[in-house]
């Protein structure tokens, strides 16, 4: 540490806590450095020549001479794989059972002395030296995974290892959780370590809130999903490939994975985007579905202003004529800002409050933060020392409840990979429930410690449960947001059975989809920001997390009305659609940008409330199927280089494409469009695709265009839905699926599809297997010329 960091430190928290966040910074640093041993003297390793293989069910063993590796294709299609007999279980990515095997995938020998195991779309190559090659029924190679090595220390202890991939030279990657570089990821070094305190997400930002080894990879050889199941620290390089390298060879891209600890196992999928995101959510569990006014636009208050402050922002909404679903309450409506309490003197009759605004479509969020202050009568530490024999808080080494400095003071943190301690958070949701909240949103749940220098989370060296197991928190830090997520969803489900949860968790790894949504930790204000916020939404999305959204105008700074304006013109299209920022940064609220950002503002409030029973039906959906309400260009047609370079523009669902626009100054913007004939939503105007064009964006908006032949369910102008119905070419057809909004139970989805196309001139919209009747009002839009509606 030198004299930056304590001037840091003082400046983040006040000279009293900034010297205390000094000392807890030492004392992590100490206790690792007792605990944690230098690595010494190492021993390598590779797996040698291959000895003999063990058929088995969906594969069987391939044994080597210093390693062993199993195969297994399963029902469904997914392949694991793993070395030094690792199985898929446990693991936090798996909501139970692993999948079945599948009986008729076989492993037999092949023609280079290696074996090999043939399943219905793709064929698993091992070779003599321990290389696995993943190949489409065709033979076209997808992805390569050359032999792994692994350093053992002599002496005895954890193991790292590397694995080395290759894919084809025009591959791109994607994935790896919420990158603010992405969606496609660059040629570099990815950090696989989550960060929950200060940082702020932005192109060439630290680590992400929310990391995962999940890279989805695109080629013209096919797309497939790889996950290395293994919640150590890590580290993923990148290399892109270069076809025609070298005397007119392609040079094939690159992937390794480095990780400090734990299994060498992996999971890959294969197929179309849409198949490949099926079946990482067939295995990792379906997406929660968000209740249903979780879908309409939110904004988030410090909440030190109490009650009066609440009471004028949604009177300002209401008297402006603009919606508002929920409102957030940060750490400022907290007692000290102690988790589960309230302060008294700001807000008094704060269950009254929420009764009130509920009764005015207005449900209010609180903020939950794992960090429990270290004294005797706080509630919640009196309780946690009481579950199980060990109490429910993380522990040093030697048995103490390890503490680190946040926003409480000196704070203690539950152990959520105890099932015990999560059954016992859980129950304390029923606080917020009776305060009259609807939902929550996990915030520094990395863990996150103020960070006087070092990392800011917990010491590597702290002991956790690990459901039974024990380890330390080199293992659990990348999950404890999700087992957090966990005993913070199961505990509302069990208090309020019959109403679906709402919470979204600032950090998670692969699976907390299950739990809820996320959202993309402290975006910085500025224009690299806002491209960063749709880089987060859609590389969440590909990594089976569709729910999502990012900080409107920024968490850290004053935005121009401008980078405002159109931050929240693109927020109005991600699934959660939030405004918020710092305690320091400004106000968020349209009107105190100037009466052009309202009057465009509320434009894009008015169209995301006209779309609201679509987001109900993209919801749905991504339950159903996994696939993100968010989806990149190249989603239908993965094999269109073009699309796969293109970042600053998405699909929203099947029908609509939306053009953000990324920067300042700009009124008219190029757009990369899919095949097919789209039409300008506000125009009219068709154009056609695979091709650039070029369409405006005005201060007033943002280009939003619709595919012909679309049909997508909106809010009619009289509150209830209809049909929009987008012309389809001529000789093509078109048409869409509709979810009615069931409401905030758990009632079944109904999926509905309809199609459309032309005849006699005219625009038909049927309903399948209803002998084409249609129980909605159909608008129909973009009618080609000399056609009749």
């Amino acid at each position: 540490m030198d004299g930056r960091d304590l001037v840091r430190a003082v400046r983040l928290v006040g000279s009293v806590q900034g010297m205390r966040t000094v000392r807890s910074a030492w004392r992590r640093r100490r206790a690792d450095a007792r605990a944690l041993a230098p690595r010494g003297a190492e021993r390598a390793r590779v797996p040698g020549l291959l000895v003999s293989a063990e058929p088995g069910p969906g594969g069987g063993a391939v044994r080597f001479v210093r390693s062993e590796l199993r195969v297994r294709v399963c029902a469904g299609g997914a392949v694991f794989w793993s070395w030094d007999g690792a199985d898929p279980l446990p693991s936090y990515a798996l909501p139970g059972a692993a999948p079945e095997p599948d009986p008729r995938a076989r492993l037999e020998p092949d023609t280079n002395g290696g074996w090999q195991v043939v399943a219905e779309r793709l064929t698993v190559a091992v070779s003599r030296y321990g290389a696995v090659e993943l190949r489409t029924p065709g033979g076209v190679l997808l992805r390569r995974e050359l032999p792994p090595r692994w350093w053992e220390p002599v002496g005895g202890g954890v193991a790292r290892w590397v694995q080395l991939s290759e894919v084809p030279a025009d591959a791109r990657f994607f994935g790896l959780g919420g990158r603010a570089d992405g969606p496609r990821l660059r040629e570099g070094a990815y950090r696989l370590w989550n960060t929950g305190a200060d940082g702020r997400s932005g192109p060439g930002g630290g680590p992400p809130s929310l990391a995962m080894p999940v890279q989805l990879v695109v080629s013209d050889a096919g797309t497939h999903l790889a996950f290395h199941d293994n919640t150590w620290p890590g580290r993923v390089m990148l290399r892109e490939g270069e076809e025609g390298a070298g005397s007119g060879h392609d040079r094939p891209g690159s992937c390794e994975v480095r990780m400090e600890g734990g299994p060498l196992r992996c999971w890959v999928v294969v197929g179309t985007p849409a198949r490949v995101l099926q079946g990482w959510t067939a295995l990792t569990g379906s997406p929660a579905l968000p209740p249903s006014w979780a879908l309409g636009p939110q904004h988030a208050l410090w909440g030190s202003g109490g009650e009066q402050e609440v009471r004028r922002l949604v009177a300002g909404y209401r008297e402006r004529g603009l919606p508002l679903s929920a409102l957030h309450l940060d750490m400022g409506h907290l007692e000290a800002h102690r988790v589960f309490t309230v302060d008294r003197r700001r807000f008094p009759g704060l269950p009254g409050l929420a009764e009130e605004l509920r009764e005015d479509g207005v449900r209010l969020v609180s903020v939950v933060d794992p960090a429990v202050r270290a004294s005797p009568g706080v509630a919640v530490f009196d309780s946690g020392g009481a579950v199980g024999a060990a109490g429910a808080f993380v522990r040093d080494p030697q048995g103490l409840p390890v503490r680190g400095e946040a926003w409480p003071g000196e704070c203690v943190y539950p152990d959520f990979t105890d099932p015990q301690v999560r059954a016992w958070w859980g129950a304390l949701y029923e606080e917020r429930l009776t305060q009259g909240f609807s939902g929550v949103w996990h915030d520094r749940d990395g863990p996150a410690v103020f960070p006087a220098f070092g990392d800011a989370s917990l010491p590597r060296s702290a002991g956790h449960a690990l459901e039974g197991r024990g380890g330390d928190h080199r293992e659990a830090h990348n999950v404890y947001g999700l087992a957090m997520a966990r005993a913070g969803h199961n505990g509302l489900r069990r208090l309020r059975p019959g109403e679906r949860p709402f919470l979204v968790s600032r950090s998670g790894w692969a699976g907390v989809q299950r739990y809820g949504g996320t959202w993309s930790g402290d975006v910085a204000t500025g224009w690299p920001g806002l491209r960063a916020s749709l880089a987060l939404v859609l590389g969440l999305g590909l990594c089976g997390v569709p729910y999502s959204g990012s900080d409107v105008g920024g968490y850290d700074g004053t935005p121009s009305p401008e980078l405002y304006l159109r931050w929240f013109q693109l927020g109005a299209y991600l699934p959660l659609f939030r405004t918020r920022a710092a305690a320091r940064a400004g106000r968020r609220e349209p009107w105190e940008f100037g009466p052009q950002v309202l009057e465009h503002a509320k434009a894009a409030l008015e169209e995301r409330e006209r779309l609201r029973p679509y987001f109900v039906t993209l919801a749905q959906l991504a339950r159903l199927t996994g696939a993100p309400y968010v989806r990149p260009l190249w989603w239908e047609a993965p094999g269109d280089r073009a699309l796969r370079e293109c970042e600053d523009a998405f699909l929203l669902g099947d029908a609509l494409l939306v053009a953000p626009v990324l920067e300042s100054g700009v009124d008219r913007r190029g757009v990369r469009l899919p095949a097919g004939r789209w039409y300008d939503t506000v125009t009219g105007q068709a154009y056609e695709g695979p091709g650039q064009v070029v369409v405006d964006a005005p201060l007033s908006r943002i280009p939003v265009l619709a595919r012909a032949g679309a049909v997508l369910v909106v809010r009619g102008t009289d509150g209830r839905p209809e049909l929009e119905a987008w012309a389809p070419a001529a000789g093509r057809t078109g048409g869409g699926p509709v979810v009615a909004d069931g409401g905030d139970g758990w009632a079944r989805a109904e999926v509905e599809r309809y199609t459309s196309r032309l005849v006699d001139g005219r625009v038909v919209v049927e309903r399948d297997g209803q002998e084409g009747r249609v129980p909605y009002p159909v608008r129909v839009r973009g009618m080609p010329s000399g056609a009749q509606p």
